[in-house]
C-alpha cells in the first residue's frame, strides 16, 4: 500500500501534462506584480542608470606606458657609436681612435644617455646604454687596439704611403747595413759562442770538478727595424749551461770567474766586467734591487759580462747564490725558471747573446731588398 502512494506521488511530476502544476488565469493571480528592477531588483541590486543597456569600451592592456624616445635615441646612438669604434679597430685605426672628434662624439652620446636615464621611462634604455658605453669606450677599444696591435706588429694605423715603405725596410734604423754585411753572421756567432762556452766548461771542471747541466733552448727571433715593422735581421740567444753543484764561497765565485777569463783573453776579447760592482756606475739602490745587495759579498747574483765591439757576440756569467737570499724572492725566481727551462736553482752559469746579426741564407735577399732604400 505504502508503494502504491508513493508510485501516485510521483507520477504527479512525470509522464505527461496530467502530471504538471495548473496553469495561472488570464491576466495572472489576483494582486501579483513584475518587479520594477527585472532580475537585479528581484536579486536586491539597485538599478542600472539610463535605459539599462550596458556599454562598453575598448581599452589597452592595464600598466603598458609607451617607451619613451629619449630612450630610444640614447640606445641608437649608443650602439651606432660602439659598431664605429669596434670597425675603426677592426681597420688598424688605433691612432685615430684617440682623436679629438672622437673623444667629443663620446662626451655627446654620454650627455644622450644622461638625459634618458633623467626621464622615468627612459631610465631603463639608458641604464642599457650606460652599461655598453662602460664596456666599449674610447679608452677600452683603444687599448684593445693597441694590444691588438702589439700582437700582430699591425701598426699601419693612419700611417703615410712613405711610413708604410719604410716599415718594410730589411735592415735595423741606426745600424750601417756595410757593418751588417761586413760582420759576423749569425752562424759565425752560433760557432763562436759555442766553442767559447765549451772550452770554458772544460777549464773549469779541470781546475775544479764541476759538471755542467745544458738548460733553455736556441732562441732567433727577428728585430724590430725602427720604423714599425720587421726586420731580415736576428737576435740570437743561446741555452745556457750551469755547474750542477752550487757554488757559495766567494773565494771560490772569484777563483772560477778568473779561470774563465784566462779563455775569454784566448778568444781575442776583453776582460770580463763585473756588472753587480759598485765601481760600474750603478746605483746602490739599483745594484741591491737587481742582485740582493749594493755589497758584493753579500749579493746573491754576481754578474759578469764582455764581448769584442763591433763583433755583435756577448758573454755572460752569472753566479747565483741562494745562501745570500735573505728575503726567498730570488729563490722564488730561480724556481720558476728551473721548471720552465730546467736550470739548476744555483751556480754558475755561461750564456751567450747577439743582436742585429744576418744569417747567410738571407743574405742575397737582403742586399737585394736594400735596393729600395737608398739612402738608408
Amino acid at each position: 500500500m505504502v508503494e502504491n502512494m508513493a508510485e501516485n506521488q510521483r507520477s504527479k511530476y512525470v509522464g505527461g501534462a496530467e502530471g504538471a502544476p495548473p496553469l495561472p488565469p488570464p491576466g495572472g493571480y489576483h494582486g501579483a506584480r513584475r518587479a520594477g528592477g527585472g532580475l537585479d531588483a528581484a536579486a536586491g541590486l539597485p538599478p542600472a542608470s539610463g535605459s539599462g543597456d550596458v556599454t562598453y569600451a575598448p581599452g589597452g592592456p592595464a600598466g603598458k606606458k609607451p617607451v619613451n624616445t629619449i630612450g630610444l635615441i640614447a640606445i641608437s646612438v649608443t650602439a651606432l657609436f660602439v659598431l664605429v669604434l669596434l670597425l675603426m679597430m677592426g681597420a688598424g685605426g688605433t691612432d685615430a681612435l684617440y682623436g679629438a672628434t672622437l673623444l667629443v662624439l663620446q662626451l655627446i652620446v654620454v650627455g644622450v644617455i644622461v638625459a634618458a636615464m633623467l626621464t622615468p621611462r627612459g631610465r631603463m634604455l639608458g641604464s642599457i646604454a650606460l652599461a655598453l658605453t662602460l664596456v666599449f669606450n674610447v679608452a677600452t677599444v683603444g687599448a684593445m687596439g693597441a694590444l691588438r696591435s702589439a700582437a700582430t706588429h699591425a701598426y699601419d694605423g693612419t700611417k703615410s704611403d712613405e711610413q708604410k715603405h719604410e716599415q718594410g725596410y730589411p735592415g735595423v734604423k741606426g745600424t750601417a747595413n756595410s757593418d751588417v754585411l761586413n760582420g759576423m753572421t749569425l752562424e759565425e756567432v752560433q760557432a763562436k759562442g759555442d766553442a767559447l762556452m765549451a772550452e770554458a766548461r772544460e777549464r773549469v771542471t779541470e781546475r775544479f770538478g764541476y759538471t755542467w747541466v745544458e738548460g733553455g733552448k736556441v732562441d732567433i727571433s727577428p728585430e724590430r727595424n725602427g720604423y714599425g715593422g720587421e726586420s731580415m735581421l736576428k737576435r740570437y740567444t743561446s741555452t745556457t749551461w750551469t755547474t750542477s753543484e752550487p757554488v757559495q764561497d766567494n773565494s771560490r765565485k772569484r777563483a772560477i770567474i778568473r779561470v774563465i777569463n784566462e779563455v775569454v783573453l784566448e778568444y781575442g776579447m776583453w776582460d770580463l766586467y763585473a756588472l753587480n760592482s759598485p765601481e760600474s756606475g750603478i746605483s746602490p739602490d739599483v745594484l741591491a734591487n737587481l742582485y740582493g745587495s749594493a755589497e758584493v759579498e753579500r749579493q746573491h747574483t754576481w754578474e759578469y759580462y764582455t764581448d769584442k765591439f763591433p763583433e755583435p757576440l756577448r758573454f755572460y756569467v752569472d753566479a747565483y747564490d741562494l745562501s745570500k737570499d735573505s728575503t726567498g724572492q730570488f729563490r722564488q725566481q730561480r724556481e720558476a725558471i728551473q721548471q720552465q727551462f730546467g736550470e739548476p736553482l744555483e751556480g754558475v752559469q755561461l750564456m751567450i747573446f747577439a743582436r742585429e746579426v744576418l744569417s747567410d741564407a738571407d743574405r742575397a735577399a737582403y742586399e737585394e731588398k736594400l735596393k729600395e732604400y737608398p739612402g738608408f
